[in-house]
């Protein structure tokens, strides 16, 4: 009884959990987006989220909130960045990122929760939540985001690639922000990955 009591617990904390951040990478998309340069792809604060999601929920729950966001924009909510929504999103020259979205939140999920947080040494472990925020938040959406809007808008790939390396930046400090959330909370909040203990040292 006690083990199905507490599995139900677990069960429940983690539908909140999802559901958070779901609720959270939707917020963030009341932020008005901004478009630079001739690339039809707005600079938004939802990867933000999507970083955080995947950093402290691990890579199952991460990718789930993502999923949930991706449910209900495709349903046709105004969800994103400029109050998109709807089956044109993944159709239009965004779309790529927005479906990179979700194999992002979990390779940085699965990087963070099996080899990022278990680095002995505080430097160490920054540099490799934040390697992990890269990979998974930078480089892994924009492989699927770049060549998406290049096919869309019949750019040439070069175009494409060299309009993306204006989201550089920015993209790098949102890995910075969320890589501080990520050490901080887990630090506090030791079993929300599993209860791994290598924050404590």
């Amino acid at each position: 009884m006690a083990t199905a009591t507490t599995q139900t617990t677990q069960n429940t904390q983690n539908t909140v959990l999802v559901a958070m951040f779901a609720a959270l990478i939707a917020a963030l998309g009341l932020v008005p987006p901004i478009t630079v340069g001739i690339i039809p792809v707005p600079i938004t604060l939802q990867t933000l989220g999507v970083m955080l999601a995947g950093a402290l929920l691990g890579p199952v729950r991460g990718m789930l909130s993502v999923v949930v966001l991706h449910v209900l924009v495709l349903a046709g909510l105004p969800l994103l960045a400029g109050g998109r929504g709807g089956l044109g999103v993944v159709l239009g020259p965004t779309g790529g990122y927005f479906v990179g979205w979700i194999p992002a939140a979990l390779v940085i999920g699965a990087l963070v929760q099996y080899w990022a947080i278990r680095r002995t040494g505080q430097v160490a472990r920054i540099a490799a939540v934040l390697i992990s925020l890269i990979v998974g938040g930078i480089v892994v959406i924009y492989a699927v985001g770049v060549p998406w809007t290049a096919v869309v808008t019949g750019l040439p790939l070069s175009t494409s690639v060299l309009g993306a390396l204006a989201f550089i930046p920015g993209d790098l400090i949102k890995a910075v922000v969320a890589t501080t959330a990520a050490i901080g909370v887990h630090r506090s909040y030791r079993r929300l990955l599993g209860g791994t203990q290598v924050l404590t040292r």
